[in-house]
């Protein structure tokens, strides 16, 4: 079958209704066996070091992975990926490009959108029916995520993990579908969990493995996560157009603010980790952040794929301290 790929949430409606399997690079990436391989393969062919490792990453798992076709965000989302197509269109990659437009018009999105739809030859018709199809699997999405911070009976990192995935739905919606159904029958009859904090996870998700657990080790546990949670499209909207406008990820930091305010409220946050990437512009944002949200930040950054560190773990404790001196 069809594969294509892509750089970061696109359309997915449009991949589905074509009848293709969506490949989110960045899931190929960051679940590979040996992540740090694909990375000095990039480095290897001429990636700088000071380049994102998420894009050399992605260069790495479309090599690795045989995809042929790739979809490149080249408006809202990392300015390297412009590069980035260059390079593997030179590989032999059929290259489509996608941006969002930075002040969130409906028109030009609607025609971006509908230059993809003519690309891979379907209709609104078509779309709209694979629209239906998603939105069934989003809806239980957002009850794996009512259950986190409502119910308390999902962690963090679960949370995470099925957000991540909508993104593509792992390439396969009605495995996904039976996955997540499988889930929430096991998550609905847990007792709710008892960590003492409750904690906000701002920026993209995040490089390091092994946060989500030890912040569960230590007494607190991540009620929203930022990012991921877009990617399910939590806002039910019917139109579609309107659907990838309401979506934060690739318009300005004030767009996102004004969810992430809504939600931290709501969700009792006692705190705030910032996640920032190594090398990356979004990292101006934390100032924009630290200005406008008025609880405790934590800034991380990081690098390269691995577990969280020693130094890591420390500021998160002390964080956390700071967090229960303030109750």
């Amino acid at each position: 079958m069809r594969r294509v790929g892509f750089t970061t949430t696109i359309p997915l409606e449009v991949l589905i209704a074509a009848g293709v399997v969506p490949i989110d690079l960045n899931n190929v990436f960051i679940t590979h066996h040996d992540s740090a391989s694909l990375i000095e393969d990039a480095e290897l062919t001429g990636f700088p070091r000071n380049v994102c490792a998420w894009i050399k990453g992605i260069y790495g798992a479309v090599v690795q992975s045989g995809v042929t076709e790739l979809i490149a965000v080249t408006e809202g989302d990392c300015s390297y990926t412009k590069a980035l197509m260059e390079v593997l269109s030179l590989n032999g990659v059929r290259v489509y490009p996608f941006a969002y437009p930075a002040g969130r018009e409906a028109a030009p999105l609607k025609a971006e959108i509908e230059k993809l739809m003519g690309q891979f030859g379907v209709d609104w018709d078509q779309v709209g029916q694979a629209k239906k199809r998603l939105e069934r699997i989003r809806t239980k999405i957002h009850e794996i995520d009512r259950l986190s911070w409502q119910e308390d009976k999902v962690t963090g990192e679960e949370n995470h993990y099925f957000q991540v995935c909508t993104s593509d739905m792992n390439g396969d919606p009605d495995a996904f579908e039976a996955e997540v159904d499988a889930f929430l029958a096991t998550a609905t009859a847990r007792p709710p969990r008892q960590e003492r904090l409750r904690l906000a996870f701002l920026g993209v998700p995040p490089i390091i493995s092994g946060l989500y657990s030890f912040l569960e080790e230590v007494g607190a546990r991540v009620v929203f996560n930022e990012t991921q949670r877009q990617f399910s499209m939590p806002y039910g909207m019917e139109d579609l157009v309107e659907q990838y406008r309401a979506y934060s990820y690739p318009y300005d930091i004030f767009h996102r603010l004004a969810d992430i305010s809504r939600e931290i409220e709501k969700r009792r946050v006692d705190g705030v980790i910032h996640y920032v990437q190594s090398f990356c512009f979004r990292q101006i944002e934390d100032m924009v952040l630290r200005k406008s949200i008025k609880l405790p930040i934590l800034t991380l950054e990081g690098d390269k794929p691995g577990a969280i560190d020693a130094r890591t773990k420390i500021r998160v404790e002390g964080f956390l301290e700071l967090l229960e001196d303030r109750d």
